[in-house]
């Protein structure tokens, strides 16, 4: 296995006008484009079926493939996890690698231009070592167009950045829920097996309903998510019981259910409350029965006009971390809702695990004043409101001073002002 320097300065890639206007193209291609648009221009530089990244920093889709569908569509991003974590920044790394489910000669080069880094891999047919050269110039061109995506990022509208963080907090969600509901049906499912009060015909039988009903509430739960903007406060309990009775119903662990109260059973709360509420305690529920022993766990629900308070409490060694919890994303489901996580361990006598959830809408935030600006304006404005002038700014920032010029005329027109002073005014009351 080889380890490549950082050279560019004799770039294949770069070093002509013709190359610079190839990479010209890789960065007007649309976000989603520009990991098929490179691997068509590397191809001729190092020659490849299939190109894989993994972009941490990248919030709508931080894993792509690109190249003949057969070795691409294969690849998985946790096949790349790996070489994220081992090769060198800026050091591109030559060798092979299990990547779409086959050991494969491949490139993978590390930028850290963005703080969580991002990876390319170039899956190679050829496992011939590729000089300092040309693996430098994928670097380079890779450095290029991860600089390239952060300021799209940093500078991106409000509302597509707001829809794409949405997006991803969505699939990180259901992800982490059909991950608990999956530990629910094995965990309900081992606990018919291993049940000694049960013959083999009873337990196959019991085996068989419960997961006959994990795949039916499976497929369910979206129609029935989708079709409702609200449900009833005892609605949304049973059908958390639901899901905890098998869990608990053939073990040692007995299973204590506090529905609320008549008065606030029929309390509407939004879908997606009762939705993360339910995830929560399951979660909480599957994290309380990995610690030993456990006699009982009580689960309850209050539901007052400013909040939904989930608890689970439980009997056994009062050794429950919030990290056991952190580790099913249980902080983060309510961080989504502005909610707070309280755990009370008590050694010797068990752990109070309490999920409060508010319900009146949050406060509307205001728009930020310097919104508009990209992260260079921001800077120039900075010094503007410090009372710098074009020359002074120039030399602070290193730019010429007609760029400087250019600057403060796009400042004053996204803040809809027209002299300096007010700029500057905005400036200091957005500080």
């Amino acid at each position: 296995m080889a380890v490549a320097e950082r050279s560019t300065a004799d770039s294949p890639l770069l070093g002509t006008v013709p190359a610079l206007l190839l990479v010209s193209e890789v960065l007007r291609a649309p976000l989603g484009g520009i990991l098929s648009r490179l691997s068509e221009i590397l191809d001729t530089l190092v020659p490849h079926p299939a190109a894989a990244e993994l972009a941490t920093d990248c919030a709508f889709a931080p894993f792509r493939t690109a190249g003949r569908e057969e070795v691409a569509a294969r690849i998985t991003s946790a096949e790349l996890a790996p070489l994220f974590a081992s090769v060198p920044a800026g050091r591109p790394w030559q060798g092979t690698a299990a990547v779409g489910g086959a050991e494969r000669p491949v490139l993978a080069v590390l930028s850290d231009v963005t703080p969580r880094k991002a990876l390319l891999v170039l899956v190679r047919d050829d496992a011939a070592a590729l000089p300092e050269e040309t693996t430098g110039a994928v670097q380079a061109l890779w450095d290029l167009v991860t600089a390239h995506r952060k300021r799209f990022s940093a500078e991106a509208a409000p509302g597509p950045l707001a829809r794409s963080r949405a997006m991803a907090g969505e699939r990180a969600r259901v992800i982490a829920e059909l991950g608990d509901a999956h530990t629910a049906a094995l965990t309900g499912l081992l606990s018919v097996l291993r049940a000694r009060d049960l013959d083999d015909a009873v337990a196959r039988e019991r085996a068989i309903d419960l997961a006959v009903t994990a795949l039916a509430e499976q497929r369910a739960a979206a129609a029935r998510d989708s079709a409702a903007a609200e449900e009833p406060a005892g609605e949304a309990f049973d059908q958390l019981a639901a899901t905890l009775r098998p869990l608990l119903g053939h073990g040692p662990v007995r299973l204590e259910l506090a529905p609320p109260e008549p008065g606030q059973r029929d309390r509407p709360l939004a879908a997606g409350v009762a939705h993360a509420a339910r995830a929560v305690v399951r979660a909480t529920v599957l994290a309380v029965l990995e610690q030993d022993p456990v006699h009982r766990v009580h689960v309850s629900w209050r539901v007052s006009a400013a909040e939904l308070r989930a608890t689970v409490r439980d009997d056994g060694p009062g050794d429950l971390t919030p990290a056991a919890l952190a580790a099913r994303r249980v902080g983060e489901r309510l961080d989504a809702l502005d909610g707070r996580l309280d755990v009370d361990a008590v050694p010797g006598w068990g752990t109070t695990v309490t999920a409060t959830i508010p319900l009146a809408p949050p406060p509307v935030a205001l728009p930020d004043p310097l919104g508009p600006l990209g992260e260079r304006e921001v800077e120039v404005l900075a010094l503007l409101a410090r009372g710098h002038r074009n020359r002074a700014i120039a030399r602070e920032l290193h730019i010429s001073e007609s760029t400087v010029k250019f600057h403060v005329a796009n400042i004053l027109a996204k803040l809809g002002v027209t002299t300096r002073g007010e700029a500057a005014a905005r400036f200091h009351a957005a500080a």
